[in-house]
């Protein structure tokens, strides 16, 4: 069962589950708050623990409704794609041949069946881009394995809305955004650091920020760099 406190003009859903720590997060684009907390903490404490963090969670929603949106892609002839942190054109080949997507000098080639639509062109753009992600992140995770001296069991690539990644301590599994592909690559390795660490520690305390600090002291740039760069298009739903 879900419940709302609010705090001023700030509404916030408060849903308990079976798990160890409190989790506070504010989606885009309008800044809804949810607090996910341990399955039989009272509201008194739910209400105590937001009053807390109150003054990040106005700072994340300011952030949250400021960020940039990138225009909706309708897989057309010429339309501006991203990897990599590059602008590419896009190129539409129509075959009755399989689907498949190329990479040439700032041009992406897709080769679709005639007649095909915007949702099957974006399919094929995403399958793409998931593939180039599984050649990069393989590499990453093999070279910071042995930096950090942890082992990553699985890792996960997959839309997420609010996150660029994240990790189940328990499975030792971290979950990588696909939206990573279109930013800079630098900014991926940041990402994957940052949730191999939390293999090591799962919270944002103070040895997470001090292991982050030493293997990765550019994190502190890298996080604004991707908080300031555009969020994908989506149909939100709040």
């Amino acid at each position: 069962m879900t419940e709302t406190i609010h705090l001023g003009e700030t509404a916030i859903s408060i849903t308990r589950k079976g798990i160890k720590h409190a989790h506070l997060s504010v989606h885009p684009p309008g800044g809804r708050v949810t607090l996910v907390t341990p399955t039989n903490t009272r509201l008194e404490v739910a209400r105590a623990f937001a009053v807390s963090k109150l003054s990040w969670i106005r700072k994340k929603q300011a952030q949250v409704r400021a960020q940039a949106r990138e225009f909706r892609r309708e897989f057309i002839e010429r339309e501006s794609h991203y990897l990599w942190g590059r602008r590419y054109l896009l190129c539409l080949v129509e075959r009755n041949a399989k689907p498949a997507v190329s990479l040439g000098h700032r041009k992406i080639t897709l080769t679709i069946r005639p007649a095909s639509n915007r949702e099957m062109r974006e399919s094929v753009i995403h399958e793409w881009h998931k593939s180039v992600l599984h050649e990069a992140v393989p590499e990453l995770i093999e070279k910071w394995e042995s930096r950090l001296d942890v082992e990553v069991a699985d890792y996960f690539l997959q839309r997420m809305k609010t996150k660029w990644g994240g990790c189940n301590h328990r499975r030792r599994t971290i979950r990588l955004n696909t939206e990573l592909v279109k930013k800079p690559k630098d900014l991926l390795e940041y990402v994957v650091v940052h949730e191999m660490i939390h293999l090591i520690v799962p919270t944002h305390g103070e040895r997470f920020v001090a292991l982050l600090t030493k293997h990765y002291p550019a994190w502190r740039e890298a996080r604004a760099e991707l908080n300031e760069l555009a969020l994908a298009a989506e149909d939100w739903r709040e």
